[in-house]
């Protein structure tokens, strides 16, 4: 399983996106499995019925009732730790669905993650010292 951030999947729909070309490339990845976090599909349903259309953000829904994108939930034994990992990288600052993407990669045991954010899945650990592999960076 690979985890997915909303950037990716936002840069596959929209062409004018400067990650499209990459983002589409790494599409083929999706035989792996794709995995994400309801934080992140909050934060891309937004997008798309922001920046483009409500259609776009329902198709995405679509194919997670499906099962083309598995969802992952914080364990409640976990959610004490979504503020303090947000503390420690106040500076980015870290998001909440970032901070349940370093949750699910310690769940996964890997840090494979298909995103547009360079600068922070580059300073982002999990287990507080593994780092991230944006198969997206290049």
């Amino acid at each position: 399983m690979i985890a997915v951030d909303a950037g990716f999947l936002y840069a596959i729909v929209d062409r004018r996106d400067r990650w499209h070309g990459r983002s589409l490339a790494a599409a083929a990845t999706r035989d792996e499995g794709w995995i994400t976090t309801w934080p992140v599909l909050a934060e891309i349903t937004y997008l798309f019925q922001k920046r483009l259309s409500g259609d776009y953000a329902a198709a995405l829904m679509v194919d997670v009732a499906e099962g083309g994108i598995d969802i992952w939930n914080v364990p409640p034994g976990e959610l004490a730790r979504i503020p303090a990992l947000m503390r420690r990288y106040a500076s980015l600052p870290m998001d909440l669905a970032d901070a349940t993407l370093v949750l699910l990669a310690e769940h996964l045991g890997h840090g494979r993650i298909l995103s547009t954010d360079e600068r922070d899945f580059k300073t982002y650990r999990w287990k507080q010292r593994k780092p991230f592999v944006n198969l997206l960076a290049g």
